[in-house]
Parts: structure tokens; sequence; C-alpha cells
């Protein structure tokens, strides 16, 4: 019984054009508890000038911890003049460059970014669960001026991991404390807007699990009766409870307005906006609330008859980093996933050796029954790489020539076979330095990406 119904739960989205189908996954009934570090900061279109380990929950002098799998950074009003939007666009922001840099040394790759002018959206993995990720995809909402300007709305990623499909959301809603009204009519545009491909499912809420996270900008209720100095007074007594009676948010989550299918831990930090830039002091200017908030929604009860059970570890804003008018928001959830050795689909000949400045033939083979996909690529990385935007060549599978092999001898039908073998050209001009190398197979249909094979590291160097 557990296995049919493990099997039917990975063929709604494992079975795609690609056909990779369920007899190349080995399934087992256990579960792995998978660790997801998130966090949001708005940080005010400042630079990243502190060090953010802290933020990471990382330790400088300790290059080895490895505290989680996964890492989710929202981050919201990021430089987004035209000349920031064109330098990210040939190089990474400042941001998403310094917490690469932190967390590469510690095996993290970097799996997909999404920008949509100040917002942007990083998801970090470590290197080992890179072949389990199916269904990449990313998506963006505008909602300022109507849906006409991108200064507010929001980007999400979405991904199959072990059988689950989860989608990320980092949104920045409409701002002031009486436009309520307008958060909330945001909130129902995203999700109605955010459409993805059908190979796994096509709306936010319809992910096992979905995290949905950012400078949501709710205020707290009776603007005439609660000033910024009465916030304050209540903060320094720390009846956080009593505010939190008043959160915009959770009122609307509560009334069925807005998040009714989301789940929030109670904030016990106190408001996270508006700070005095470079102080742990409110800005009297504005009443002080909790705008930059994490949720959950779990797709009907997903984890209720997993051993190991979803949970949120920690819910908390760090008030030691002063760089912008917010405190950034950090959560640890633990997300069960069922156990399983998956075999990659595609497969590379080992390459002893790669010449440089000159052609070079690539091996590989595929599973008889899946179909490569005109979009199919494979492309050639760094073996230390930390981010799958690095690849230094690439070719389209479509490129390569079918061989299939018997005894060493070449066969006319590949169909005989349990793989089809191809090889493929890479001109002279893939390769220019010395050092080792990695390729990686990405299967592409419609927008989404899966990882389909690793090849194992070689070296590339001169021709005697």
């Amino acid at each position: 019984h557990i296995f049919y119904a493990v099997h039917d739960r990975l063929s709604q989205f494992v079975n795609f054009n690609h056909s990779i189908e369920i007899k190349y996954i080995t399934m087992t009934t256990a579960e792995v508890p998978l660790k997801f570090h998130f966090v949001t900061y708005n940080v005010g279109t400042s630079s990243p000038e502190e060090d953010l380990h802290k933020l990471l929950q990382l330790t400088p002098e300790l290059q080895n911890d490895q505290n989680f799998d996964f890492y989710v950074i929202g981050l919201q009003e990021v430089k987004s003049q035209i000349q920031n939007i064109v330098m990210d666009a040939l190089f990474e922001d400042p941001w998403t460059n310094s917490i690469k840099n932190i967390l590469k040394i510690r095996d993290f790759v970097k799996i997909k970014t999404i920008r949509l002018q100040g917002l942007v959206l990083n998801i970090f993995c470590l290197r080992k669960h890179l072949l389990s990720l199916k269904f990449i995809e990313t998506q963006y909402t505008r909602t300022g001026l109507g849906g006409m300007w991108g200064n507010k709305g929001a980007v999400s990623i979405r991904f199959a991991l072990h059988g689950s499909s989860i989608c990320f959301v980092n949104a920045h809603l409409t701002a002031h404390d009486h436009m309520q009204s307008d958060r909330i009519e945001d909130y129902h545009s995203i999700i109605k807007e955010s459409k993805f491909s059908p190979k796994l499912v096509t709306d936010i809420l319809d992910h096992d699990y979905v995290f949905w996270f950012g400078d949501l900008n709710f205020r707290l209720m009776d603007e005439d009766s609660t000033s910024p100095e009465y916030i304050a007074q209540e903060i320094s007594r720390n009846h956080l409870n009593q505010l939190y009676e008043k959160d915009q948010l959770n009122n609307a989550r509560v009334n069925g307005e807005a998040f009714q299918d989301f789940t929030e831990q109670t904030p016990k930090f106190k408001p996270t906006f508006k700070y005095i830039v470079g102080t742990g002091d409110y800005d009297m200017k504005r009443r002080p609330a909790w705008t930059d908030r994490i949720m959950y929604k779990l797709k009907n009860n997903s984890s209720i008859n997993r051993k190991i059970k979803f949970e949120q570890l920690s819910y908390r804003s760090h008030e030691g980093y002063t760089m912008s008018d917010h405190k950034p928001v950090s959560s640890h959830f633990i997300v069960p996933v069922s156990e399983q050795i998956e075999d990659s689909v595609v497969h590379f000949a080992p390459i002893e050796q790669w010449k440089l400045d000159k052609e070079n033939k690539v091996e590989f083979t595929v599973m008889s029954d899946v179909e490569i996909s005109s979009d199919d690529w494979i492309g050639i990385f760094k073996d230390d790489f930390s981010s799958l935007d690095e690849y230094k060549e690439y070719m389209y599978a479509r490129n390569g020539n079918i061989v299939s092999r018997v005894n060493g001898h070449q066969s006319a039908s590949a169909e005989e076979f349990e793989h089809k073998c191809y090889n493929i050209l890479f001109p002279d001009t893939s390769l220019h330095s010395l050092g080792m190398y990695r390729l990686i197979y990405f299967g592409v249909e419609d927008d989404s990406t899966s990882i389909l094979g690793l090849s194992e590291a070689f070296p590339a160097r001169k021709e005697d």
C-alpha cells in the first residue's frame, strides 16, 4: 500500500515528456528531514557592509558547518536604478554575491535567482541535492501602478524535490497604514496571475509546500488611536501580544480576506519597521509594525501521515543589523520528504582528459524511453562551481549523434537496448584554462528545467 501510494503521488509530476518514469527512482519507505533556512530582508537600497554570517546562522571561523540543506533568501529594495539593473544583468547583485561567497566554501550551489526591480529571490542547496531537483521554474507578478510597474509585486521559484512540490514566493506589497485594501488586492493578483507550466502544478497554492515571505507591509489597525509613541511604549513594556491583536495581516488571514490558507507562527520579536538607519531606535515618523513576515502552507496536510513531521523550529528578527530601516527576519523549517535513491537519467562516459583549445567528444547515455527535448543542453562547469549560472560553454543535446554499442561495435538500432548512446562534439573554443571541470545535463521543457545528469570531474590540459 505504501509503495502504490508513493508511486501514484510521484507519477503526477515525474511522468512528463522526458518520460522520466518511476523505474528510474529507487524508493524506500524511509523519510529524511531536510532543513531549510529562510531570510527576508528589506535592505533599503543599502550595500552588504555588515557581516552576514549570523543572518545565515553560520560561524566565520568554521568553513565546514552545514547546518541546513537549503537557504532561501528573499530581498526587497535592492538598488534598482538603471545602472544597477544593467550591471546586475551581467554580474550578480552585491547581496547575492556576498551570500554566495559565504555559502560556496560550505559546498552550497546557487540553484536559481529571479529579480523584479528591487525584489530578489535566491535559493541555494548543498551540492549533494542537485540531482534531486526537477521542474525548476520561476515566475513574477507586477502589482505597482495597477500591475504596470515592478516596484511592488512578487517573484517566485518552484521545483520538485524527492517527490514533493515546493513553491517559494518573495513579495513586496503596497506600503502605508491606510492601504490595507490594496495589500489584499496585491495578494489576490499574485495568486491569480502567477501561473507555472503544467508539468508539475500550475498554481501557487497547489504545491505540496508553499512558503510566502517578504516585506508584506501590513501595519497595525486603529491608526487614529495607536500613535507611534504609544506603540513604542507598548514594545518597551513587552506587550507584543496586545499589539499583535491589532496586526492587519493576522486579522485579514483570520477573516478570510487574504492569506487564509497560510499559517504563521506568532511573532515573539519586536516590530521590524521603521528604524532609524544605523541604530536600534524606532523612527517616530512612522508607526512601528511587523512588515516583514514568513508564512507557510501545507497541501491537504501533506505531512500528516509522515513519521517525520513538518516543523518550524525558529522565527526571529535580527536586531543587530542596522543597514536598513527594516530588521531582517529568519526562520528554520524541517521539511520531511521520502528518501529516494535517484539514478541519473543521463550518464556521461568518463573523460580522462579534456584537450584545451581542441575539439572534444563527449559521450553520454540516456534511458531508452527518454526523448531528448530540442532545448536540452549540456554545460561545462568548473569542478568547484557555486552557481548553475556559471557554465563555461554549452551545447544543445540535439546536436549529438546517436550511436549504440554492443561488445564495442556500433549497432544501427538504438531501440534494442536499455540505453541510447550519444556523442556530441564540443568546439575548440570551449575551454582555454587548466583545471578540473564537470558536465551537467539540463532537461528543458516549456519554462521548467530539470537536472538529469552530472559527470565525474575531469582535468583540462594542453595536449602534449
